[in-house]
């Protein structure tokens, strides 16, 4: 099999350290692993399959012979993306950065593969919380097309980064002692206002735009329409941010064209590539977060009609951020790109 060089922007990050085990563990094609970061982490070493690598200071030379550019996410994705593409490479993006841009196809591998054939050298990875939807939703809008989505998320703090991760671990430890916590990460770093997310939710993830919903929330709504390429489908989301490490979890309320019964929809979901079904409520089987942490798939469970409108189906939705929602979704890019012959 034909190897690839392979080069990580942000290897030292969340994302960047996960693009590292799944790499190992799906035994994908590399020849060449070239590690990039910030200058404040070149110089640093990163053991990995028994190689210590040292990872070096991004810069526009630093695609030089590389075939494929996986890139964790960041403002630093506008900056050095031109630069892998005129060197040859193909970037695979994490930021939201070319998401909505027209000539940059947004993908999910398991939803609309064709769109990659698209591509003029940056190919995009959804939002998280819009690939974990998307992965329960895509069979049943194969059955029948779905006019309009509700949904509301429960997000883990993981998705702001290790120091989401770290002020929940401080909040708690500072609860339980009696201690004021203290805040400084959520709802986003760049407000004026933090609020502590230890026993506590947060309704907003991102900033607010005009319209007063989040840019989290627009995510959602735009890039699900562009990844199905229907314009016309209906979506209102509410993004909240959860006391939970990691694994976002989504309520999903749709309303399809037709009526398809329950377990047509059930059987097309378990059926489908990277999605489990976890519906037994009577025995209290269905997803949870803590259970589905670290894992590849995405669980979808809690399926029953929506009794107040005609044709219309809730489901319950969980799956990690990391991982599915965002440096496995960008790997399989890759892998459908080297089984197809498209790289």
């Amino acid at each position: 099999m034909k190897k690839y060089n392979v080069a990580i922007l942000g290897a030292t990050g969340a994302v960047g350290q996960e693009f590292l085990k799944l790499i190992e563990e799906r035994d994908f094609p590399y020849a060449e692993l070239r590690l990039l970061a910030s200058s404040r982490s070149a110089g640093s070493e990163i053991e990995f399959m028994g190689k210590k690598h040292i990872v070096q200071e991004a810069t526009a030379d630093s695609f030089k012979d590389i075939d494929i550019a996986l890139f964790a996410g960041g403002s630093v994705s506008r900056d050095f993306a031109p630069h892998a593409v005129k060197a040859g490479a193909v970037v695979i993006d994490n930021s939201s950065t070319f998401r909505m841009d027209p000539d940059v196809p947004l993908v999910v591998p398991e939803v609309n593969p064709e769109a990659i054939l698209k591509h003029k050298g940056i190919i995009a990875n959804p939002n998280c919380s819009t690939i974990i939807m998307v992965m329960a939703l895509k069979p049943i809008y194969d059955l029948a097309r779905i006019k309009r989505i509700v949904v509301s998320t429960y997000q883990a703090v993981s998705g702001a980064g290790k120091e989401g991760i770290d002020e929940l671990t401080n909040q708690v430890s500072d609860y339980c002692a009696g201690r004021e916590m203290q805040a400084n990460i959520l709802p986003t770093t760049s407000m004026d206002r933090h609020y502590p997310i230890a026993f506590n939710l947060i309704p907003q993830i991102d900033v607010f735009l005009d319209n007063l919903y989040s840019k989290e929330e627009m995510k959602m709504v735009n890039e699900t329409r562009k990844i199905f390429d229907d314009y016309e489908m209906r979506i209102t989301a509410t993004t909240v941010r959860v006391p939970v490490y990691r694994s976002h979890s989504e309520s999903v309320n749709i309303e399809l064209e037709k009526d398809v019964d329950l377990e047509t929809i059930r059987r097309a979901i378990a059926q489908f590539p990277g999605v489990q079904l976890q519906d037994e409520p009577t025995a209290q089987v269905y997803p949870m977060p803590l259970y589905t942490s670290d894992k590849n798939d995405v669980y979808v469970g809690r399926l029953r009609r929506d009794e107040s409108c005609d044709n219309a189906v809730n489901l319950w939705v969980v799956g990690d951020q990391i991982r599915k929602g965002a440096a496995l979704n960008t790997l399989q890019i890759a892998e459908t790109m080297i089984k197809n012959g498209w790289l």
